[in-house]
């Protein structure tokens, strides 16, 4: 059985040669360039991929934040535990998040069951410094659900894989990311659940238009017609795979993406609420208020 066994940041062997290293997502002259263009440094994720049959072990502590995202995956056996949280066996962890915070140690091992696809990112505790609820990063989580704070995961994962994102668009959804972190699990959050509602051929279909026409309303009857159902099974199942209904889902991803753009200082609120789709401010501010807990000014304020 081939593993590794590290103090520092979590890295893995496995019996396949097909496992790749793990990279720096961020080349040397990004990061280079953000020492003079306040660019969040260091910037690190490493991807990990297991094939079925292997051995995973991993003994993380740093002074580092460590988010998990488990993209893919199963374990025939394993254990997964962060100091102060109960262990758990879980079997299938395919869409889940794990936390670690600064300075917690981190123990995790897989004999896989399913190929299995990870990645981890590194956040620098400054940027958590101010938040509203940056006492909540100090509690670490297993094996947790949060769909936005999942899609902004992802979505920052996507861009350092690019490697030819800019250091102010990297920054803001670095900032995003950070202040998601620190509300969840504070309020109902949409689960990332699969069996018994849509189809994933559906999910992904439904969230990509969605997101491009977030600035529009979306009758109900577009979506169910998208998804080839009833209006009534389309509500049914779309509630219970997302944990909202249609619209709920449709507001949080704009005001998912206002928080993006309410980043950079540049744009003003009102320009943002036009953006989105909201004609008057008022409209705007009532909705991100409902959803964030806070007025755009202060969630603004709080990034700073």
């Amino acid at each position: 059985m081939a593993t590794a066994d590290t103090s520092t940041f979590p890295t893995m062997d496995t019996a396949s040669k097909r496992a790749p290293a793990p990279w720096w997502a961020a080349d040397q002259k990004l990061r280079d360039e953000g020492a003079t263009r306040n660019f969040p440094r260091p910037l690190l994720a490493e991807s990990i991929y297991a094939p079925v049959r292997s051995s995973i072990k991993i003994n993380y502590v740093a002074p580092v934040y460590l988010l998990v995202l488990y993209e893919d995956g199963a374990r025939r056996e394993g254990e997964t535990s962060i100091d102060g949280v109960p262990e758990s066996r879980l079997r299938k962890f395919a869409g889940k998040l794990t936390f670690v915070p600064a300075g917690h140690r981190y123990r995790e091992w897989h004999e896989t069951s399913e190929a299995v696809r990870m990645t981890y990112l590194y956040l620098d505790p400054t940027k958590l410094h101010g938040l509203a609820y940056a006492d909540a990063v100090r509690i670490p989580k297993v094996f947790f659900e949060d769909s936005i704070l999942w899609a902004t995961a992802i979505k920052l994962k996507s861009a350092l894989d690019s490697n030819n994102a800019g250091a102010s668009y990297l920054g803001s959804l670095v900032n995003v990311l950070t202040h998601e972190l620190s509300r969840s699990g504070r309020g109902p959050t949409p689960a990332l659940r699969h069996r018994g509602g849509l189809a994933s051929w559906q999910r992904r279909a439904l969230t990509a238009y969605i997101d491009v026409h977030l600035n529009e309303q979306i009758p109900l009857a577009t979506l169910a017609r998208l998804a080839g159902l009833s209006q009534h099974h389309f509500c049914r199942a779309f509630k219970h795979s997302f944990g909202v209904p249609p619209h709920g889902y449709h507001v949080r991803r704009r005001i998912q993406q206002a928080k993006l753009l309410l980043s950079d200082p540049a744009a003003s609120i009102t320009n943002v609420g036009l953006h989105l789709g909201y004609p008057h401010t008022s409209s705007f501010s009532i909705a991100f208020r409902k959803i964030t807990g806070q007025t755009p000014s202060a969630f603004r304020r709080n990034l700073e």
